[in-house]
């Protein structure tokens, strides 16, 4: 078995193109003119189509750096140039030669091959390459980064229909390529079909997130009536199963783009303790977390289900407020430190200016000895996190750079968003804002492991973490196990932490800090056993979402850690196919170090 790090590109593509990464339209385009020069096509139609692609293929190269650069007058008269050679192209494979040459045994079925990727790029260059000129203008960042407190929609609300119509041309042409017999195929046309089948789904994924974006934008920004969102800061040093307990909000109001700041506070001292409930959990959730979830605004995100967390806190704020919002958001400090890099330093009151290097420091650490009073800290949380919102709205800093940044934070889950319209909660449904574990498949298995704390203070500040999750050997049967380790560690001091830190030392050590790990199996699946030194460890169990949960307690006194062993049964997995489990793991204040080793189809082990 080999060893692939956790979000790094498969095997295969990298011996392909090592250390390549050309656009779609580049790499669809040299393969075709390999296609022509490969089957030994040299009729005069042949070499004229092979001459068109290749200036087409320049064209593509120096379409993409003008997208890249932000040149958009430039791509489009390239992109016009362009579609003249495609559309040459494809009319040289579509006459009765090459319909009639598509008849011929053993090297027809790759002419037909040739024939139908000529077709698909002209149809790309004319009506799927637009929708990338309408992403690149209408999602363009400087047009889009706000603006004293107002966002522009014009070009976005321009833009929409036509990325949404070159979403329909990239899904239909990756069809149509599909659609090509791979049986008997040289292995030149074959690889070359499957290449640009793969550039496809690429573009295809690019395009699909930009209409997901241009649709939601516009409405979650008030272009079709005003709109209210609580937007929640999780402090990872208190760590809960999404990021962190959640602490400080502020309430944000959009309207026909303009966004205004109208209320803020903390969970602690405004939200405070609901009794009765404030809503009842579901059978599977109350056996896991009982009701506290329902009960105590830090406790909603128990569960690793943000939209569940969402929907108490919506709750919450508006049994103490009256104002049902139109949806919540998370974040966390860690997420405010990559924005800074954007916006640069923001001056926040009562305390020093935070930047990219010292805000996680700053926010989750040094504030608790600054201000020993709970009540000021949740002051000093409350305007830190206005500040920097404040800082956004603006349009302080790099536009670009904060497009960039929003995207780091959100690909590592520190960026989530929940929205109370269910036609845009579907929307949402499957990206990473949306918080909630993945569909699982019989060959993308999906690993959960999230941390709660069990301290009762604010020691997670001081955890490290680290896994590896494996496939492991199939049995006779064709079943097969998967084999979770996992590494806990602390690096807290052993005196001088403030009693707000170290909290209510429920380990029976003020600076043991005690965490609750879940370890959520692959739908359909359970955990078998969990493993420390050798020695079993008790833990609970429970469904959530048709994952089996196992949780149990790890107590980690200063400078220690511990390993854990799990087995995990993962429900249906293919035999026949090769397996690449997902992990997904609760955001700390540290980056968790993680691998993953898949699994090869059961008849191809030894």
């Amino acid at each position: 078995m080999r060893r692939v790090d956790e979000g790094s590109p498969g095997s295969k593509a990298k011996k392909r193109r090592p250390g390549r990464r050309k656009a779609i339209w580049l790499t669809a385009a040299g393969l075709v003119v390999v296609l022509l020069v490969g089957v030994g096509w040299v009729s005069a139609q042949g070499w004229r189509a092979k001459g068109h692609l290749q200036t087409a293929a320049g064209l593509f190269a120096q379409l993409q750096d003008q997208i890249k650069a932000g040149d958009v007058p430039a791509a489009k008269g390239t992109l016009a140039a362009l579609q003249l050679e495609t559309a040459a192209a494809k009319d040289e494979t579509d006459g009765s030669g090459w319909s009639a040459a598509g008849g011929l045994p053993m090297l027809g079925d790759d002419l037909s091959a040739v024939r139908t990727v000529a077709k698909v790029l002209d149809d790309l260059a004319g009506n799927g390459l637009p929708a990338l000129l309408d992403v690149a203008s209408g999602l363009d960042p400087r047009t889009l980064a706000p603006r004293d407190g107002r966002v522009d929609l014009s070009q976005l609300n321009t833009a929409a229909p036509r990325i949404a119509a070159g979403l329909e041309v990239i899904r239909s042409a990756r069809a149509e390529v599909e659609d090509i017999p791979a049986d008997g195929l040289v292995d030149q046309v074959a690889t070359a079909v499957t290449e640009l089948s793969v550039g496809l789904a690429r573009a295809e994924q690019l395009v699909s997130t930009a209409d997901r974006a241009a649709r939601l934008l516009p409405r979650m920004l008030g272009a079709d009536g005003p709109r209210n969102y609580l937007v929640l800061f999780q402090n990872n040093a208190e760590i809960r199963a999404t990021g962190g307990m959640p602490g400080a909000y502020i309430l944000v109001h959009a309207d026909g783009g303009a966004v205004t700041i109208t209320d803020q506070g903390s969970s602690a001292t405004y939200l405070k303790v609901f009794d009765p409930p404030v809503q009842q959990l579901d059978a599977g959730q109350t056996a896991l977390y009982t009701d506290r979830p329902a009960v105590f605004p830090a406790d909603v995100n128990l569960s690793p289900d943000f939209p569940t967390a969402a929907v108490l806190m919506r709750a919450m704020y508006q049994k103490r407020s009256g104002i049902a919002v139109d949806g919540v958001l998370a974040t966390d400090p860690v997420a405010l430190s990559y924005l800074l890099q954007a916006t640069g330093a923001v001056n926040v009151p009562k305390g020093e200016a935070l930047t990219a290097d010292n805000a996680v420091r700053v926010l989750l650490s040094e504030a608790y000895a600054k201000y020993p009073d709970p009540v000021d800290q949740d002051a000093y949380f409350a305007k830190a996190a206005k500040s920097i919102f404040e800082a956004l709205l603006k349009g302080q800093g790099d536009a670009k750079g904060m497009i960039v940044q929003l995207a780091r934070a959100a690909g590592e889950r520190r960026l989530l968003m929940w929205t109370a319209d269910p036609d845009e909660e579907a929307t949402l449904a499957g990206t990473v804002l949306e918080g909630r574990l993945p569909v699982d498949s019989p060959t993308t298995p999906t690993v959960g492991v999230f941390l709660n704390d069990g301290s009762g203070g604010k020691l997670s500040y001081y955890l490290t973490q680290a896994t590896e999750l494996e496939v492991g050997a199939c049995d006779g049967d064709g079943n097969r196990e998967l084999h979770l380790k996992l590494t806990l560690g602390s690096t807290a001091p052993t005196a001088n932490l403030p009693g707000y830190v170290t909290g209510l030392a429920l380990s029976g050590d003020k600076y043991t800090s005690r965490t609750n790990v879940s370890v959520f199996s692959p739908t359909g699946g359970g955990v078998v056993s969990a493993q420390l030194n050798g020695q079993e460890v008790p833990f609970g169990t429970g469904m959530e979402r048709d994952r089996g949960v196992a949780i149990f307690t790890v107590d980690l006194p200063p400078g220690t850690k511990q390993t854990y062993d799990v087995t995990i049964e993962p429900g249906d997995l293919d035999p026949d196919a090769f397996v690449k489990p997902r992990l997904w793991t609760t955001p700390g204040v540290r980056p968790w170090q993680n691998t993953v080793v898949p699994g090869a189809v059961c008849s191809q082990q030894d």
